[in-house]
């Protein structure tokens, strides 16, 4: 009896997949790997482009910012405009400017891009916790996290400061295979202080319903595109959108089964998902 309902289920996705007006990729693992673009990227951009589909690129990387991204993706023969991405550094300036009075101090445990993010044309500022309580302790990916920068976090957090994360990925894809992300600089902050970060970045909704927004569409018309099951993919679903897993990052089918989170459509690569999107299009 499960069968009917589970090819009823994939047709009803692949033609909200055809209908949909927006996509949003995630960017490690989906569009590239470290400077390698994966098959497919450029093009399917280029078709959906063509058939009138409005894109957007939503990473939870910190390390870099939206100027920065647009180099890159220049390198890689790519041209996506600074407006059209979205990053977890991007959502955490948006978030700490609506929540905390003007001026309030900041202390920022990531890399330089991820304070360049924050403290661009806005009243908040960088301070010591050795000097000044700070109104938060901002954490993102941070390749130099020392046992003294823990030492401060902890300090501020256990004296009150809010306690904010870009994201809580355990790890990062490269072109040399996975990283510590920065749910592995969160953990040691987390066990020091007892207490567990307000997450920006996906699996919270914030970022992806904010490029629906920016691209004129519903979260019921969008789809969200990534490779991780427990970030892009529960992201997704809590924003209302169609999902659609590619197996070229960190997550494989048998995470399917194991982690029990179930994407509404799934695709080897780029080029499986765009081959689909062709065939829906008539071309």
């Amino acid at each position: 009896m499960g069968e009917p309902a589970i090819q009823a289920t994939s047709e009803a996705a692949l033609a909200r997949f055809h209908a949909s007006r927006a996509f949003i990729f995630d960017m490690d693992g989906v569009l590239y790997r470290g400077n390698d673009p994966l098959p497919g990227f450029g093009s399917l951009l280029d078709i959906l482009a063509r058939t009138g589909k409005a894109a957007m690129l939503a990473t939870n990387n910190s390390m870099a910012t939206p100027e920065s991204y647009t180099a890159k993706l220049a390198g890689m023969g790519v041209a996506v405009p600074p407006e059209k991405i979205l990053t977890s550094g991007t959502a955490m300036a948006d978030y700490l400017n609506e929540t905390l009075p003007e001026g309030s101090g900041i202390y920022l445990v990531g890399m330089p891009a991820l304070g360049e993010q924050i403290f661009r044309a806005t009243t908040l500022r960088p301070v010591d916790p050795a000097e000044e309580t700070p109104a938060a302790v901002v954490v993102g990916l941070d390749l130099d996290f020392t046992y003294a920068k823990l030492h401060l976090a902890m300090t501020a957090i256990r004296a009150g400061s809010r306690f904010v994360a870009t994201n809580a990925d355990a790890t990062l894809p490269t072109s040399g295979g996975l990283q510590p992300g920065a749910g592995s600089v969160l953990a040691g902050i987390i066990t020091a202080t007892g207490q567990h970060p307000v997450v920006i970045g996906k699996p919270e909704p914030r970022t992806l319903l904010q490029a629906a927004e920016l691209m004129g569409a519903m979260p019921s018309e969008t789809v969200m595109v990534g490779d991780r099951l427990d970030t892009d993919i529960v992201a997704g679903q809590r924003a209302g959108m169609l999902t659609a897993l590619v197996l070229t990052g960190v997550s494989s089918r048998a995470d399917i089964i194991t982690e029990g989170i179930v994407p509404d459509l799934v695709f080897d690569d780029l080029p499986a998902l765009e081959r689909s999107l062709l065939a829906g299009t008539g071309h």
